[in-house]
């Protein structure tokens, strides 16, 4: 641990899964670069990466219908689904790399085989279904998707939500076998242990209280030692902000002029977790239904099977409700803080807009348990009250910014990196898809804050990630290569023996 003013190369702020990928890209690229880690909490993947603040689905867009959108003619847009699963494919590579070369141990830790599921009921519902089934289903990405309406089918995949079923209107679902489990906050753990290893200092317990340009172009960090009490000060040519909610008034304190005219929303989470073993064992998929009017994405109601500390777990939710905090752990005047002269009108701009939001926010805060085992029992009708808690999940902010589409103080729901012109300061702000997608906006960070690198970075980057700088989509036999390898090195099937190294052949056809 470091005292008085210390130079260093990069600064990590904040401990998660960001900034352990960030971290440990880095590391592969220029393992000679000093890094440093701040994070005021006692130890890594404490806030949004932990595997209870987050939905670990390991998004692939395979379940989650807010990803495709039907269009006014009736048709499906499938661009984000595309877009968001090809992102997810490379947070696969990677991680299938790191095991592949010992610098992670024990894959099933932290990822798991289960499917994913989509389930709707209602005629307009089920003919969405099924035309997003279609759209999707030809596509190479999402081979091997299936589409029922036939209660004998729907009791075989998902016994626990059709069992005394008496409802008489349609009902659907998808399936794919190919989905994940992902335990963010174990993978967030294991690299910060790897990025130990490789002599990263990483200080815990320590707040970045003020960031600031030095004369010279770097960046000087105020360090707060929360054990001690003592002030540190802490320059570097690259900061890279990763502190989840934490991230806003950072980057505002840092003064960039793209930080300007934005502000966050702050929403937090509820799950239901059951405590029965009994109904555990009885559902083994992440099923996914259909978002209320009004709500937003990230409260997309689902029964999720989770495995968290190698134990099978189920929740449901998530219930969206208020606090002003913008981390679980943070205060009760972040948002009033985070109003500065520039966003102020953004903000207001947001407020009259969201008025459905916030309407549908306080009622959900208002619910009863009584009520939420109400929306549980859309999906297992004979939910028992006694057989599930209440757990509160994290804090998520939503970006407010003006943009062209959506004019001023437009909420914005998705991961979102603001970044200097010169490339010597990012902040990573937003939420879901966020971790799944965590190598992908790393990457972009590199393209950005290191253009001079990525020449000489590229051949290492496609040694760690194969398919860098190519679609999957286009290219289905490299896809199906890539799947494969990983899906083994990763422990999740052991189906198909493929050898374990990419095929180059594909890989020099691409």
């Amino acid at each position: 641990m470091s005292n008085g003013h210390t130079r260093t190369d990069v600064i990590l702020i904040g401990a998660g899964i960001m900034s352990a990928t960030l971290g440990s890209l880095l590391k592969e690229l220029k393992p000679d670069w000093e890094i440093k880690v701040f994070e005021k909490l006692s130890s890594a993947g404490e806030e949004s990466s932990n595997e209870w603040n987050n939905a670990g689905t390991g998004h692939a867009a395979l379940c989650e219908l807010n990803y495709t959108v039907e269009k006014k003619d009736g048709s499906i847009d499938i661009s984000k689904a595309i877009k968001i699963n090809e992102q997810f494919q490379l947070s696969r590579q990677f991680w299938s790399y790191l095991v592949d070369s010992n610098l992670i141990r024990n894959p099933k830790d932290f990822i798991m085989p289960l499917p994913h599921m989509s389930l709707v009921q209602g005629e307009k519902n089920v003919a969405f279904l099924k035309k997003r089934f279609e759209a999707l289903s030809n596509n190479p990405l999402f081979e091997g998707m299936e589409f029922s309406e036939d209660p004998k089918k729907l009791k075989e995949w998902i016994p626990l939500v059709m069992q005394d079923r008496t409802s008489n209107e349609p009902i659907a679902a998808t399936k794919i076998d190919s989905g994940t489990d992902v335990n963010f906050g174990a993978l967030t753990r294991m690299l910060f242990e790897h990025l130990e290893s490789k002599d990263v200092e990483i200080n815990y317990k320590h707040s970045v209280n003020d960031i600031k340009r030095t004369s010279d172009g770097l960046w000087e960090l105020k360090v707060r030692n929360l054990d001690s009490g003592a002030v540190e000060r802490h320059t570097a040519k690259f900061v890279f902000i990763g502190g989840g909610g934490g991230s806003l008034h950072l980057l505002q304190k840092s003064g960039i002029p793209e930080g300007k005219h934005i502000g966050g929303f702050p929403v937090s989470g509820l799950f239901m977790v059951c405590n029965n073993p009994e109904v555990v064992e009885k559902h083994h998929a992440k099923l996914y239904g259909k978002a209320k009017v009004g709500a937003p994405p990230m409260s997309v109601p689902h029964l999720d099977t989770r495995y968290i500390d190698n134990k099978k777990s189920l929740l449901f939710g998530p219930f969206a409700g208020f606090s002003p905090k913008f981390l679980k752990t943070g205060s009760m005047f972040d948002l009033v803080t985070s109003v500065k002269p520039d966003n102020l009108l953004t903000m207001l701009a947001a407020g009259a807009k969201e008025m459905a939001l916030t309407k549908y926010l306080i009622q959900q805060v208002m619910l009863s348990k009584e009520q939420r085992m109400e929306e549980l029992r859309e999906f297992i009708p004979n939910a028992k009250i006694e057989d599930w808690d209440l757990v509160v999940a994290g804090q998520r902010v939503q970006v407010i910014k003006d943009t062209e589409a959506g004019g001023k103080g437009t909420l914005q729901f998705g991961t979102e990196v603001i970044t200097a012109s010169d490339g010597s300061i990012a902040a990573l702000l937003g939420a879901s898809p966020g971790a799944s997608t965590a190598v992908h906006v790393m990457i972009e960070v590199l393209k950005k804050c290191f253009p001079q690198y990525i020449a000489e970075w590229e051949q290492k980057i496609k040694e760690m990630i194969p398919s860098y700088g190519v679609s999957l989509m286009e290219n289905p036999d490299l896809l199906h290569e890539i799947h494969n390898s990983t899906a083994q090195t990763l422990g999740l099937e052991e189906k198909k023996p493929t050898n374990p190294k990419i095929n180059t052949r594909v890989l020099q056809e691409v």
